[in-house]
This record gives C-alpha cells, sequence and structure tokens, in this order.
C-alpha cells in the first residue's frame, strides 16, 4: 500500500522546523513510519544544489538558473528518496515542495505559473502532495522572527514586497486547491498553532 506524502509549506519565519518535529511525533505515535526530508535539498546532490540557491554571493543568479536548479533537486530528491519511501508504504513529510516554487519563483520572481507547471509534469509525473499545511502569518512579523534566528540567506534577504507576493501566491493556492491545503494560522503562540495541526492531523491519519 502506498503511503501517504505531506508538505509543510510557508514563507519566513513561520516556524516550520518546530512544527515538522510535531507532525513526525504526531504521526508516529499513530503508528505511521515517517520520512522526514526537506527542498530544496534531502539527498547529498540536491543539498549541495541547497547551498549554491541560498549562498548570499549568489546574487546574479537569473530566475531561470534559479527555477532550473529547484527541479534538478527536486528530480533527485523525488528518485532518491520520496517515491521510493513512499512505495515502501511509508509516510513522507517534507519541508516545503513545489508549492514553494510557485509562491517564491512564481509569485516572488514573476515567473509564469504555467512554465512552472511544465516543470512539474515533466519532473514528477503524477506525484502530487496528499495534504499540505500552509503556515501562513503577516510577512512583516516572519521577517522579523526569521532576523532572530539566523544570518539572512539569499532569499531573506529580498525586499519585504517580495515576500508579500510569495504570501499572495501561496494563499492563492491553498484558495485554488481547498481539499489538499489546510490553512495554519501561525501567528498565534506554539501550542496554539500546534493544535490546530494536530486537529487536522487527527481526522487525517485515521482517514
Amino acid at each position: 500500500m502506498r503511503g501517504r506524502f505531506i508538505t509543510i509549506e510557508g514563507a519566513e519565519g513561520v516556524g516550520k522546523t518546530s512544527n515538522i518535529e510535531f507532525v513526525r511525533q504526531f504521526l508516529q505515535a499513530t503508528g505511521k513510519t515517517v520520512a522526514v526530508t526537506r527542498e530544496p535539498g534531502g539527498t547529498e546532490l540536491g543539498e549541495k544544489i541547497r547551498s549554491l540557491l541560498l549562498d548570499r554571493e549568489n546574487v546574479d543568479m537569473a530566475s531561470d538558473t534559479e527555477l532550473l536548479l529547484m527541479f534538478a533537486a527536486r528530480a533527485q530528491h523525488i528518485y532518491e528518496v520520496i517515491q521510493p519511501a513512499l512505495d515502501r508504504g511509508h509516510w513522507v513529510l517534507c519541508d516545503r515542495f513545489t508549492d514553494a516554487t510557485f509562491a517564491y519563483q512564481g509569485g516572488g520572481r514573476g515567473v509564469a505559473a504555467e512554465r512552472i507547471a511544465v516543470l512539474e509534469s515533466w519532473v514528477q509525473r503524477e506525484l502530487r502532495p496528499d495534504l499540505t499545511l500552509l503556515l501562513d502569518l503577516p510577512v512583516e512579523l516572519g521577517l522579523q522572527r526569521a532576523a532572530n534566528r539566523s544570518e539572512p540567506d539569499r532569499f531573506e534577504q529580498e525586499r519585504v514586497d517580495f515576500f508579500h507576493r510569495v504570501r499572495e501566491a501561496y494563499l492563492q493556492r491553498a484558495s485554488d486547491e481547498p481539499d489538499r491545503f489546510v490553512v495554519i494560522d501561525a501567528g498565534r503562540d506554539l501550542k496554539s498553532v500546534q493544535h490546530q495541526i494536530g486537529d487536522v492531523l487527527q481526522e487525517y491519519a485515521a482517514a
């Protein structure tokens, strides 16, 4: 029996790291075998590509280069990690996936969604997440949280309007695919956020 593919999405500072660990523990407590991974990255090759994408010195990277690197890492990730785990019946929990590409490269950079969709179909074939938890909060609050966490990477150095476009693109995708997306109010305290997530997972894991 094929496993299920859950993705956690959101812009900077929404608390993905803390909440992914909560989701992992929650699913494991229900008896699921869970593989936790991330994008870009998830494989040795993918992590090298991630370093290129996040390196603050790569300020002149073309938007097409960025987009293609994202999908190059994703192709290896699917081949090496995601699809084999699903085929074994494991549940895969991924920190960002292609919705992030539509949000960051599409909304943020202005790459046409139709161009991204071509790569999505080519690289992923029929593979799509079964459930996507979108952690959402106001842009300024997220950036403030991210600034308190670490030095900004290449994306985090973008202007505030970039992140407003990212957020809008995420929310539009959630509106377009309500059967897959659940929007979580990440502006609340951590306990409240995890209570929202737990309610979703309680129903989903039992289905």
